[in-house]
């Protein structure tokens, strides 16, 4: 058995999935609405440039993050976005479940704090 084949196997699995196509038909209804894809830019690249600071070592102001978390409520109205978001949500959670899989069957060598 080669890993890397079996990784390249999952890899396609995930592209062929559900979650993925669901995410795919829903990205279709954002960018037919030119409205609806500016403001989701716009979210995106605010959230962006906030994670990048946060990975540098720079905690944004509380502010800051109120501000961001009322802007994804607001986001959450448009009907295309809500549908995009939940999308992603569920992709995320099928590869923190394939990576929780992956991790569990090294807790032998390491213990289950792995």
């Amino acid at each position: 058995m080669n890993i890397y084949d079996k990784a390249h196997e999952l890899a396609r699995a995930i592209k062929d999935s559900s979650e993925v196509a669901d995410i795919s038909a829903a990205l279709k209804l954002v960018e037919a609405d030119p409205g609806s894809k500016e403001m989701l830019d716009n979210f995106r690249s605010s959230q962006h440039e906030l994670q990048e600071r946060m990975m540098a070592g720079e905690m944004p102001a509380q502010e800051e993050m109120e501000k961001m978390e009322k802007l994804f409520e607001v986001l959450n109205m448009n009907l295309s976005i809500r549908r995009l978001f939940e999308a992603e949500r569920r992709l995320s959670v099928v590869i923190e479940d394939v990576n929780k899989i992956i991790t569990g069957s090294l807790e032998h060598l390491y213990g289950a704090d792995v």
